[in-house]
């Protein structure tokens, strides 16, 4: 699935739900979900991963969309490289 259709499917799915809940809330979940994302990292198999880094996702997804900012444009900023130095793989010391 490409990212900006991911986006878009979050917003249809949860939009109006995580408009109303607000962006505070919003990255609450965002950061509660990294955490639960961090212990699969660390004790989970790949499918525990996998469904945490789903999560994450949509939860990322869901913020992009309230702030109105595209995840394919930010994403952007890495398609030629590094974007501090530009170069692949980093050269940045």
């Amino acid at each position: 699935m490409e990212i900006s259709r991911f986006q878009e499917l979050m917003d249809e799915i949860y939009g109006e739900r995580d408009r109303e809940r607000g962006l505070p809330a919003t990255v609450a979940w965002l950061a509660e979900e990294v955490g639960e994302l961090a212990q699969a990292v660390r004790r989970g198999d790949a499918a525990r991963r996998e469904h945490e880094l789903g999560d994450v996702l949509a939860w990322l997804a869901s913020l992009a969309n309230q702030l109105d900012l595209s995840l394919e444009e930010a994403a952007r900023r890495y398609s030629t490289g590094c974007p501090r130095c530009a170069a692949t793989p980093c050269a940045c010391r």
